[in-house]
């Protein structure tokens, strides 16, 4: 009796979580299929100019959008397939591109332009991430325990920080007449524009990233490092393990589902970036996907936005993230079947 009573609470609660996770995404997928767009229609206007003998009529044709009686723009909605994500994926230009086998062509379109550096992004700073957060880690678990205090809280100020203005503050310090900027002019006798370089500033992106992200991975190693099996680790130092031999064959392994866990979070968290974009400056050099479906969702000059556009691309972006978060996925899966 307890147990229907219970299922009969969390059963309509479940759907309802369901639901309301599910109704944004099917709303992004409907739309990528179709694209409204504003009725328009060509009127006759005639222009006079004041006076009497001497007024000046001129007519004009012009194409105004049609309004209701409410006085708001009367739209259509068509469905259009996958022509949306067509052009997203460069269309005509993509198949040139390949036909000629010409590589530069196709990372000049703006969606494989941002997926080249979305991934390399995010493949690049992963490794960097878990390395230096477990170094950090293994430094403050060694050290002295009246200064754990104060290093834990320094590790943990660039997490702090808010995104933007973490990226604001590397950002000044390199660009224009940065400190760093200036320092390097003075050292090398040269003049430097790192702003206008694309591969500085996507080092700068990088560097930015796992400056920000790796006191996550330093807080949840260092909480890993606490249930290291100390008999274990003290057989190891009899048997006359190295300090590396200890950390390869110990301690690692034992962290290994949490190297799995920061590693889901850091694959979908950077696939996602923005924030770098936005703090940077380097919509003219690198651009991210998700850049990509904001940028689609900008009003133009007439106020209309791509939002078919948009949303193929959030979908394509989405996908991505499933396809990264496979391997890590399928691992934990078979590591949890083996348990």
């Amino acid at each position: 009796m307890k147990f229907r009573t219970f299922a009969m609470f969390v059963g309509p609660s479940v759907v309802m979580m369901l639901m309301f996770i599910a109704f944004p995404l099917v709303t992004v997928l409907l739309n990528s299929f179709q694209v409204t767009q504003p009725v328009f229609q060509v009127v006759e206007t005639e222009t006079c100019t004041p006076g009497f003998i001497t007024q000046t009529c001129t007519t004009e044709i012009k194409t105004i959008p049609v309004l209701d009686g409410d006085g708001k723009t009367v739209t259509t909605t068509r469905w259009v397939g996958f022509s949306s994500y067509a052009n997203v994926l460069g269309g005509e230009r993509l198949t040139r591109a390949l036909s000629d086998f010409d590589l530069g062509a196709v990372l000049q379109i703006d969606f494989w332009k941002a997926l080249r550096f979305t991934l390399t992004f995010t493949l690049v700073t992963l490794p960097l991430v878990l390395g230096l957060g477990l170094a950090i880690a293994v430094v403050v678990n060694n050290a002295a325990t009246a200064v754990k205090g104060p290093v834990i809280f320094i590790s943990l100020l660039p997490f702090i920080i808010t995104p933007v203005i973490g990226a604001l503050s590397i950002r000044w310090l390199f660009y224009g007449d940065g400190i760093v900027t200036v320092w390097l002019e003075a050292l090398f006798d040269t003049n430097l524009s790192v702003a206008a370089n694309g591969w500085a500033i996507e080092f700068l992106m990088m560097f930015y990233r796992v400056w920000h992200v790796a006191p996550f991975a330093f807080v949840i190693f260092y909480a890993g490092l606490q249930t290291v099996n100390q008999d274990t680790l003290e057989s190891a130092i009899i048997d006359g393990a190295s300090r590396w031999e200890r950390l390869r064959y110990v301690v690692i392994p034992h962290l290994m589902p949490l190297i799995v866990f920061i590693t889901l979070i850091h694959l979908m968290d950077a696939y996602r970036a923005f924030e770098e974009v936005i703090g940077f400056s380097s919509e003219s050099y690198r651009i991210t996907l998700q850049y990509l479906t904001y940028d689609y969702l900008t009003p133009d000059d007439a106020g209309n936005r791509q939002i078919s556009s948009a949303s193929a691309s959030a979908m394509l972006t989405m996908i991505g993230v499933v396809v990264l978060l496979a391997a890590p996925l399928r691992r934990t899966w078979r590591d949890h079947r083996g348990a």
